[in-house]
């Protein structure tokens, strides 16, 4: 059979002409492209200010810090997540909370968060990650933090045009981050973007990502060379022009792949609840015989990953941190059972036919044969 891939950035003709505009202009470095860029992603977003960056994990540093992070806080987040967002709580000095997570949903629990809180002392902010397009339940997280004058800061690299209640996310929090790696619904190259209505966020955000310039030549604060380039920003205008038919389409797919799979019970598929809108940066599943059905399915050109193997509490680095200790339960069962399939916009429908067969056939439940 064809090879069916697990990703693939659609690269078109429109960020090739806008790359060589570029080229040709002679601007390469931090320009106009950057600034165009930043203000029609803070008008999908719904939010005044955007700061590009990057990578994500420079714009989670530089959210955290312009939030006001410190050496010593505790922020609260998630051990089901790819590790550069608990790193970045470490970048600023700050100590992670894991707080475990929702099986249906795979994000972080607002029960096992408040229970936290009843438990931990000096919590300055909650780290939610938006993980594999589906936004957090953040209503009882944005009630907790209010009462207790916390930050909250959403981790959206994953979610790029998902909602929650109508909103989307990175509009929620005091200050969120979305990633902009090739595999994203959308894509730069690399590079990342912070979001936010606050302008003292937003004022701190851009002097960190420009060694902490005020001027010319004039630094009041210690910063980083964490600039985006308009090559970039570029090929990030084209994108941001598609998102909306990307995701379409990504959802599209997913709801392909329910039909296709809903008769398997050895197979929980993802969950989407009413007042969300998810956008599939991931079509994760939970199966019986994970390793077994992954390495079945790579050897009928099928290809999947198992994102993620291993939560933040059993990672080398937290454990030798002494910050492998807090119970998460569901996200280590989670982490032997979830595998992704394909779910991106350039596939066919025969390769999700192609990625349903070959399933099918590893539990011995084909029956189109």
């Amino acid at each position: 059979m064809k090879p069916v891939s697990y990703a693939k950035p659609l690269i078109g003709e429109e960020e090739k002409s806008r790359v060589l505009a570029v080229l040709e202009s002679g601007m390469l470095a931090m320009g106009p492209q950057t600034a165009e860029f930043e203000s029609k992603f803070a008008e999908y977003v719904g939010v005044e200010y955007a700061v590009a960056t990057n990578s994500g994990t420079s714009a989670l540093h530089v959210a955290l810090l312009a939030a006001g992070i410190q050496p010593g806080d505790k922020v609260i987040t998630t051990p089901f997540t790819f590790i550069a967002t608990s790193n970045s709580i470490l970048y600023c000095g700050g100590i992670p909370v894991f707080a475990d997570v929702d099986a249906n949903t795979f994000n972080i629990d607002p029960e096992c968060v408040r229970r936290v809180l009843d438990r931990e002392r000096d919590v300055k902010a909650i780290l939610v990650v938006h993980l594999y397009g589906l936004a957090c339940e953040m209503d009882p997280i944005l009630e907790m933090a209010k009462e207790r004058n916390l930050i909250v800061i959403e981790d959206c690299a994953q979610a790029h045009g998902a909602r929650y209640k109508g909103a989307a996310v990175g509009s929620l929090g005091d200050v969120g981050i979305f990633s902009f790696y090739p595999t994203k619904n959308m894509t730069t190259g690399e590079g990342g973007m912070v979001v936010t209505r606050r302008k003292d966020i937003a004022d701190r955000a851009r002097k960190l990502i420009n060694h902490g310039r005020s001027g010319r030549y004039l630094h009041d604060m210690l910063g980083y060379n964490y600039r985006m380039t308009d090559i970039a920003a570029a090929i990030g205008l084209a994108q941001l022009d598609k998102l909306d038919q990307f995701n379409a389409r990504r959802r599209a797919n997913a709801a392909v792949l329910n039909s296709l799979l809903s008769d398997l019970p050895t197979l929980v598929l993802p969950s989407e609840p009413d007042h969300c809108y998810h956008v599939y940066h991931q079509y994760t599943v939970r199966a019986k015989q994970r390793d077994e059905l992954k390495a079945y399915l790579d050897s009928c050109g099928v290809q999947t990953s198992i994102v993620y193997p291993l939560p933040q509490t059993k990672q080398p680095l937290y454990r030798s941190l002494g910050l492998g200790n807090a119970e998460t339960p569901v996200a280590e069962r989670l982490c032997s059972e979830v595998i992704s399939l394909p779910v991106h916009p350039g596939l066919t429908p025969d390769d999700l036919v192609a990625v349903s067969d070959a399933i099918h056939d590893f539990y011995g439940t084909n029956t189109t044969k």
